[in-house]
């Protein structure tokens, strides 16, 4: 499925990103991630203001150059030639170098690999549903006298919603509701292959999203991004609960009781260790793990998670805290960043597209905004120390926890700056002669 973590660092080909340079023996989907553009869709989703305002200046420059050039046909006024051509030639440059990042969005990114070969580029997404559902059945029978991970990142439940005529117009949620159906198909279909081969006892399966909704994802009156209930906030949002608390299903029947509901603090950092667990094998000794494995807390042998506190990050910026108080079974949590809605009561950053996680776009708060999210999960009721007789003590330790936290993580390179996020040609993956690159391996026939 989605990997979204790059494939080059240096070469087209050194793939220093690519699944099978971490861990996995086998990789099927795209290396990057799903955006409108990959669907031809007349709403551009990257950097639609930046398209907006380069495609601007490329009139003004266009316009400036036919000024020119009929006031110099007409003898209107005195320009050299060499003017207008230079201009020309530097307009050209200007366009060719910012649509190439753009434009071609369709083709630089919007590609499928098996492995290390590209087998559509740019990928058909009608298809992707079939061929995904097929890829991940076909490793379940591969594999299935022995053991085995199988992560599935569906691109389901993303813009641009690409959901199979099939399942279009089924739900009353429109084509967000039509794509999460559609999701929950192939869901089933997964488990009924584990089922078929023998595999439902000895199958240890876990269901889980890696955020909220994302509340901007809108066209006209119809929400693209889904819906958080009573949390605020959604997709993008470092700190709020809208952002960052997603569903959780555990299914491994024979081992774990059914029906149990858990009500403790985990993470999606918990799976690692989790499946270290059960593989048998130990975490790393020579760092810090910031993940706990889930298996005594689902198997009942212990009442309360192997977390005390939690950081949230926007980006690599800590924007929030909490803290699970065990002798009082409070759960705090501390605001040190938030994002400046627009409109302000909005939760969400409607005129920005998404929230950013620093400059202008975020209020610090000092001292932190602090909930009590045992009593106010929606964190519509900022605690003071007027209103909170702990809320000195609570904000103190939490401070000393993050700066615990910040002692033990290692400073790398910002993977995420503009000059790496930056098209850069020589590490374009191609399956052709760059920059002819196109081909569709999936539906050739010999």
């Amino acid at each position: 499925g989605k990997w979204h973590m790059g494939v080059n660092c240096k070469s087209r080909r050194d793939h220093c990103h690519h699944p099978l340079n971490h861990g996995f023996d086998y990789f099927y989907g795209m290396p990057f991630t799903l955006l409108n553009e990959c669907q031809g869709t007349d709403d551009p989703e990257l950097a639609k203001s930046l398209q907006d305002t380069y495609w601007f200046y490329t009139q003004m420059i266009i316009l400036a150059v036919l000024t020119l050039l009929i006031g110099k046909l007409v003898d209107l006024f005195s320009v050299k030639w060499k003017i207008i051509i230079c201009l020309a030639i530097c307009g050209l440059l200007y366009f060719i170098s910012w649509f190439s990042s753009y434009g071609l969005t369709k083709y630089w990114n919007c590609i499928l690999m098996r492995n290390h070969d590209i087998t559509e580029q740019p990928m058909n997404l009608e298809k992707t549903t079939s061929n995904m559902l097929k890829e991940a059945v076909s490793f379940i029978e591969r594999n299935k006298h022995r053991p085995f991970l199988l992560f599935v990142s569906l691109l389901h439940v993303h813009t641009p919603l690409v959901t199979t005529e099939k399942f279009q117009g089924r739900s009353r949620h429109g084509l967000y509701g039509d794509n999460v159906e559609e999701m929950d198909w192939m869901v089933g279909r997964l488990l009924d292959a584990i089922d078929k081969e023998g595999l439902k006892n000895a199958t240890f399966i876990y269901f889980a999203s890696d955020h909220g909704g994302s509340l901007e994802a809108h066209r006209g009156n119809a929400q693209f991004g889904g819906w958080n209930g009573i949390y605020k906030g959604g997709k993008g949002m470092g700190g709020w609960e809208g952002g960052i608390r997603v569903p959780g299903i555990v299914r491994w029947p024979g081992v774990l009781p059914a029906g149990t509901v858990i009500h403790e603090l985990t993470s999606l950092m918990d799976i690692f260790p989790t499946l270290v667990h059960l593989a048998g094998g130990a975490v790393p000794q020579d760092r810090v793990i910031d993940g706990r494995t889930l298996l005594p807390l689902l198997r009942g042998t212990v009442q309360h998670s192997g977390h005390e506190f939690m950081f949230h990050y926007c980006g690599a910026l800590l924007h929030a805290a909490r803290w699970h108080q065990k002798d009082s079974g409070t759960v705090w949590k501390a605001h040190y960043a938030t994002p400046v809605f627009q409109p302000e009561a909005s939760g969400a950053c409607f005129g920005r597209g998404i929230c950013p996680c620093s400059g202008d776009g975020v209020t610090h708060h000092d001292p932190p905004l602090l909930f009590d999210l045992s009593k106010d999960p929606s964190e519509a009721n900022p605690l003071s120390a007027d209103t909170e007789p702990l809320f000195d003590t609570v904000t103190r330790r939490m401070g000393e926890a993050v700066e615990e936290h910040r002692k033990t993580l290692t400073p790398v390179p910002q993977q995420l700056s503009p000059y790496n996020n930056i098209w850069k040609p020589w590490l374009q993956p191609c399956c052709g002669t760059f920059p002819f690159c196109w081909c569709d391996e999936e539906n050739k026939v010999d």
